[in-house]
């Protein structure tokens, strides 16, 4: 009976190896997590101003506030994904995000 499998040395050395990689990548996903949430903001914050001068215009006026714009369905959330919320100035159509008090 000549059958050949792993060794233990063999096992632990490669479960050694899958575990060193492991923790070279996590913090850099980790990190990059934070990168991805900023653009998405970002990218909503422009998707928004797009849809403030949609509103205007079929309105010919700027909404009053961004409920206004989920209400009539032109955006679905006013929340960024990293928990800002979305506020609109009514004098520009400018949206800008902020930190939740």
């Amino acid at each position: 009976m000549n059958e050949r499998g792993f060794t233990l040395i063999e096992m632990l050395i490669v479960l050694m190896i899958i575990s060193t990689l492991l923790l070279i990548t996590v913090p850099n996903i980790t990190k990059h997590n934070a990168v991805v949430k900023d653009k998405g903001c970002s990218a909503l914050v422009k998707l928004v101003e797009a849809q403030v001068q949609a509103y205007e215009i079929e309105h010919s006026e700027f909404p009053d506030s961004i409920a206004d714009l989920r209400a009539q369905g032109y955006i679905e959330t006013e929340i960024c994904p990293g928990g800002e919320v979305l506020t609109l100035d009514t004098s520009d159509g400018s949206v800008s995000a902020s930190a939740t008090p």
